[in-house]
């Protein structure tokens, strides 16, 4: 209504002319700056009449707040009458002001106060109107508004934004007629990529757009659902796994496959080997296969083995004071137990493994040996010896002949000396060529100078 003037149309028979030009409040009509309302003719009389209309008339959509006191105003002021045109009109308009006695500035100030008013209020309330154009998670709408900027824009609109959504232009830009505000929920994804779990957030609609906004690799990789799905703004899980080159080693052959597989085994069959029996792959089969990797497939032949094993016995010594120093006798001997194990003997690509012990359980307990262990002072002289047991000692060394020899030649006698021995207690030639009771002497001064320790296994006998 900027600008705006007043057109009548036509005289009213009912209403004579005023003195501020005839113009009638109540059947005046309100055109638009710049429209040709009608065209005009004169009568015989001097008077206008109108026909017929150029363009159509537009009623203004804003109600200013004065519209409500309009009665008021047409009191008070009365709207000008817009001149015809054409020289007719000049003339019968300057005849109507000869006519009136006050003068034409009486009537055109308070008309001009009128229409500046008009135009200046609502002027201010069309500039602060905007048309917006805001598009919430895709969905646009056309709507005006009086917000600054955007940030207000959304309060009024009731749109709350969080830290994952995205808003553009910026919230704090100022807002101008015909600009366009869009804002992107954010959707959280949980995503399991490659066998590796963690949560992102995208504001894309879709699996496909989302993917390709996380800068994930689609191409030839599996995915959980399908590319089309629509995102909630409540998120979805999902699982891809990008494809991937990955060697199979397996028979002297290598093979390379790209795979979006989630693991080894599923590799290995893809590549067309199958495991067979004991057959295994040098990384665990339930593993996620990475780009790049070299599956070796180890071919395995194996059998069991049971072994017996002997389980050593213990000892158990014990001091005896009724024996001479030197002197051991076995109280009890031990006996050996006995273990069976069992072994898995593996052959892996034709090369034989270390035996692997798989199970073990004792068949029989060892016994342990008891010991005595003499601690009386050996005899100072060969009397002092002549109490032991000598026959008994000659019974289990050589079984109680003189002359005897063990079968390497080194030892004889009834003692079974070694000549080393004999000569360093006196004794000349070979022992198993002296005399029986020369052996016996010769032996009672050996256990003088050590005990019973020269004869290990037979010296107990001495005390027997």
């Amino acid at each position: 209504m900027s600008n705006a003037q007043f057109e009548t149309y036509g005289p009213s028979p009912a209403h004579e002319p005023s003195a501020y030009g005839g113009f009638d409040p109540h059947t005046a009509q309100t055109l638009g700056y710049g429209v040709q309302g009608a065209y005009e003719t004169h009568d015989a009389y001097g008077t206008y009449s109108t026909y017929g209309t150029a363009y159509p008339t537009y009623e203004d959509t804003y109600r200013p707040a004065y519209e409500a006191s309009e009665t008021a105003y047409e009191e008070a002021y009365e709207p000008v009458v817009r001149p015809r045109s054409g020289r007719r009109a000049a003339h019968r308009r300057r005849g109507r002001v000869a006519e009136r006695g006050d003068g034409p500035m009486r009537r055109l100030v308070p008309q001009a106060l009128v229409v500046a008013f008009l135009a200046g209020g609502t002027s201010a309330f069309v500039a602060e109107d905007k048309a917006i154009e805001l598009s919430v998670d895709g969905t646009p709408r056309t709507l005006h508004t009086f917000a600054d900027d955007v940030t207000e824009l959304l309060t009024e609109e009731g749109v709350d934004v969080g830290a994952h959504d995205v808003v553009a232009p910026a919230p704090d830009a100022a807002l101008t007629s015909g600009d366009e505000v869009a804002v992107r929920y954010g959707r959280p994804v949980r995503l399991t990529l490659d066998g590796q779990r963690r949560e992102v957030w995208t504001t894309e609609r879709t699996v496909e757009a989302a993917l390709r906004q996380i800068g994930v690799r689609a191409e030839g990789a599996y995915v959980s659902a399908s590319r089309s799905r629509r995102i909630g703004r409540e998120g979805l899980a999902l699982d891809v796994r990008t494809e991937r080159a990955v060697t199979v080693m397996a028979d002297g052959r290598a093979r390379t496959i790209r795979t979006n597989a989630a693991t080894v085994s599923e590799v290995v069959e893809q590549a067309g080997i199958t495991l067979r029996g004991q057959d295994a792959t040098s990384v665990p089969p339930e593993s996620f296969p990475r780009d790049g990797q070299t599956v070796t497939v180890l071919r395995i032949t194996g059998r069991k083995e049971i072994r017996d094993e002997a389980i050593q016995f213990a000892e158990q010594r014990i001091e005896d004071p009724s024996v001479f120093k030197g002197t051991e006798v076995v109280e009890r001997a031990g006996q050996l137990g006995l273990r069976r194990v069992t072994y898995a003997l593996r052959t892996v690509n034709g090369v034989r493994q270390k035996p692997r012990r798989t199970k073990s359980e004792v068949v029989r307990e060892p016994r342990t040996q008891v010991v005595k262990v003499g601690t009386k002072p050996l005899p100072t002289s060969v009397s002092g010896a002549g109490g032991l047991n000598w026959q008994g000692l000659a019974a289990c060394e050589s079984g109680g002949r003189a002359d005897a020899v063990d079968s390497s030649g080194t030892y004889g006698g009834l003692y079974q000396f070694d000549t080393h021995t004999w000569r360093s207690l006196g004794g000349k030639g070979r022992p198993q060529d002296a005399p029986a009771a020369e052996q016996t002497a010769r032996a009672k001064k050996l256990y003088v100078r050590q005990g019973a320790s020269p004869w290990p296994h037979c010296g107990e006998r001495l005390h027997g």
